[in-house]
C-alpha cells in the first residue's frame, strides 16, 4: 500500500535529546503520512521512548524541529498534543479499577462534561470501530483486552489524526490481535496516521507499510517490513545476527518432578485479582514448562503460592524436590535452591533506588555465603557477583554500579535474571522474562534459562507472550478465571488452541 497523502502530516527534523552526557535521541528524521501505519523499531534502550515523549509533549527536544500539517510547532505537553491532534495509547494501562468504563474516560477528558454525555459518546465510538464497550461496566470485571479497548477508545474521543500505540498487542490473545488490527487498518482507511511501537516483528511485517529503525538513538535505517523477513529487521535492530536458541537436551524419562503443585486453591490478592480453582502441575528435571495467559487470570496468585510469597492451606499442595513446602516461606525454598523471578522489576524485584550490587544482596545473602559474615554483608563480593553478571547477560549500565532504576527495562530485566540464575539453581519460576525486552537481550535471556535446562534444571514460565512460549517451552497449558488447562507437548498444539484456553474455553475439560 502507498501512503494516501502528497504531503505528510508529520515531519521530524534532527530530534536531539540528551540526558547529561547520554544522548538518547542524535538528529533523528521521520516522517509520517495520513493513512499510513509506521512503525518504530528499536532495541531496548534505542531512544524509542525518548522519541515518543518528544513527540507527545512529556518531553521537550534539546534540539530538532517538529513540523505539523507544514508548520513549526512546539510541543510544551501532552494536553497539547491531543489539542494539535496527536493521541497516544500507552502499553501499561492507566485506568481506576473501581470505576466504571465511563468514569474512566471521563476523567481524561478536557473540560466538564456530563458522566452521561460521555457514556453516550464512547459507546457510539466503540460501536463504530468494532470496540464493544458498556460505559457503566466496572473495570476489575474487564478482561485485559477490554480494558486496551477502553485505553484506544479514550484516545480516540480526542480526535486524533495521529495515533502513537506503544506495544499494543503485548497482553492479547492471537484472536484480540486480529480485532486490534482490523481496528487499526479502519483507521488508516480514514486518513489517520499510526506510529506503531513493537517488538513482535512479525506482526510489523503484517501490519506496517513503512518502518524507521533507531539503534543508539539514531536512524539507522528503513524499510517496507513486508518485504523483509523477521530476522533481517532484527539485524537491522540490533546491527548484527539475532542468537538461534541452541535447543536443551530431553529430560530423563523416569526422573521424579523437581516442582509439584497439587489441587492449589487460595484466594485473589485483592478484591481486584482471581482466586486460583484445584490447579496442579508437575515439572521435571530437563524441561521447560510454559502457562500462557492475559494478565488477571490468576498468575500472580500462582506465583505467590509457588514462591513463598503466600502459603498453601496444606503442606502438601507444593513441593519441591520431593519435600512438602507450602507451609515453608520465600527464604527456605531459595535455600533448597529454587528461585523466583517477579514480572514487577521495580519494586518487587528490586528496589529502584538502591545500587545494583545491593540489589545482588537482596535475594543471595542467605544462599551466598559469602555475602555475609556474621552480622555484616561483604560488599566488595556483590560487586564482584555483579561484574559476573554483568558479562554473562550482557547487562549494559551507564555506570559500574547504578542504580536499579537507572537501567532500562531490558537490561534491568537481564540483570534480575542473571543475579537469580548466576549460581545454577535447579528450580527457576520465572513471570514475564522477556516483557517488553527487546530481540536480541530476549534471546540472550531465552538461551540462558534453556542451558540451565539442559543442565538439569527444571523451568516454569508464565508469560503473555506465545511467540515466546512456542519458540523455547517443551510443554504449554494456558489459565483462564483462576483454572489451568492440561497441559500439551508444544509440538501438538497451536497459538489459535491456546488463544482460546486463555479466552477460558478449556475444550473437553471440566470447568
Amino acid at each position: 500500500m502507498t501512503v494516501s497523502g502528497p504531503e505528510p502530516i508529520l515531519v521530524l527534523k534532527g530530534l536531539t535529546k540528551s540526558f547529561g552526557s547520554f544522548k538518547a535521541n542524535d538528529a533523528v528524521d521521520l516522517e509520517i503520512f495520513p493513512g499510513e501505519i509506521h512503525a518504530l523499531l528499536g532495541e531496548n534502550g534505542a531512544g524509542k521512548s525518548t522519541f515518543v515523549k518528544m513527540l507527545y509533549g512529556a518531553l521537550q527536544p534539546d534540539a530538532g524541529e517538529i513540523i505539523w500539517r507544514g508548520q513549526p510547532v512546539t510541543i510544551p505537553s501532552p494536553a497539547h498534543a491531543r489539542q494539535l491532534g496527536i493521541g497516544m495509547v500507552f502499553q501499561h494501562f492507566s485506568l481506576f479499577d473501581a470505576l466504571t468504563v465511563a468514569e474512566n474516560v471521563a476523567v481524561a477528558l478536557p473540560g466538564d462534561q456530563p458522566l452521561r454525555t460521555v457514556a453516550a459518546e464512547l459507546e457510539s465510538v466503540s460501536r463504530e470501530y468494532g470496540l464493544p464497550l458498556k460505559a457503566n461496566a466496572h473495570v476489575h470485571d474487564l478482561s485485559v483486552g477490554e480494558r486496551q479497548r477502553i485505553e484506544i477508545v479514550r484516545c480516540l474521543l480526542g480526535h486524533p489524526d495521529v495515533v502513537i500505540m506503544d506495544e499494543p498487542t503485548s497482553v492479547l490473545t492471537p484472536q484480540e490481535v486480529e480485532d486490534l488490527f482490523a481496528v487499526l487498518r479502519k483507521l488508516a482507511s480514514e486518513g489517520k496516521a499510526i506510529l506503531y511501537i513493537s517488538h513482535k516483528l512479525e506482526e510489523v511485517r503484517a501490519l506496517c507499510e513503512r518502518a524507521t529503525i533507531l539503534r543508539h538513538g539514531k536512524v539507522v535505517g528503513t524499510c517496507i517490513p513486508r518485504d523483509e523477513t523477521a530476522a533481517s529487521i532484527a539485524r537491522m535492530m540490533v546491527g548484527a545476527d539475532i542468537h538461534q536458541i541452541r535447543p536443551a537436551r530431553a529430560r530423563p524419562v523416569s526422573a521424579e518432578p523437581l516442582l509439584s503443585v497439587s489441587g492449589l486453591s487460595v484466594e485473589a490478592r485483592d478484591i481486584f485479582g482471581t482466586p486460583l480453582k484445584d490447579v496442579s502441575l508437575d515439572i521435571y528435571p530437563g524441561e521447560i514448562v510454559g502457562i500462557a495467559g492475559i494478565a488477571g487470570n490468576g498468575q500472580s496468585e500462582l506465583f505467590d503460592a509457588i514462591s513463598g510469597e503466600r502459603l498453601s492451606d496444606r503442606p502438601e499442595q507444593v513441593k519441591l524436590f520431593g519435600r512438602n513446602v507450602g507451609h515453608d516461606g520465600i527464604s527456605a525454598r531459595r535455600s533448597m535452591g529454587a528461585v523466583f523471578i517477579s514480572e514487577e522489576r521495580l519494586g518487587h524485584a528490586t528496589v529502584p533506588s538502591l545500587p545494583l550490587s545491593e540489589n545482588v544482596i537482596l535475594t543471595r545473602y542467605r544462599v551466598n555465603s559469602g555475602l555475609r559474615s556474621g552480622f555484616f554483608l561483604n560488599r566488595g563480593r556483590a560487586r564482584i557477583l555483579l561484574d559476573s553478571i554483568t558479562s554473562r547477560l550482557d547487562v549494559r549500565k551507564s555506570a559500574s554500579d547504578p542504580a536499579a532504576q537507572a537501567l532500562s527495562g531490558g537490561n534491568l530485566q537481564k540483570f534480575i535474571i542473571g543475579r537469580e540464575v548466576l549460581e545454577d539453581p535447579k528450580v527457576i519460576v520465572v513471570n514475564q522474562p522477556t516483557w517488553g525486552v527487546d530481540a536480541g537481550s530476549a534471546a540472550r535471556i531465552r538461551q540462558t534459562l534453556v542451558d540451565l535446562a539442559a543442565g538439569g534444571a527444571a523451568i516454569l514460565v508464565i508469560s503473555q507472550d506465545l511467540d515466546e512460549l512456542f519458540e523455547f517451552t517443551d510443554r504449554l497449558a494456558a489459565m483462564a478465571g483462576g483454572r489451568l488447562s492440561a497441559f500439551e507437548p508444544v509440538a501438538e498444539t497451536n497459538r489459535n488452541a491456546i488463544g482460546l484456553k486463555m479466552s477460558g474455553i478449556f475444550e473437553g475439560e471440566p470447568a
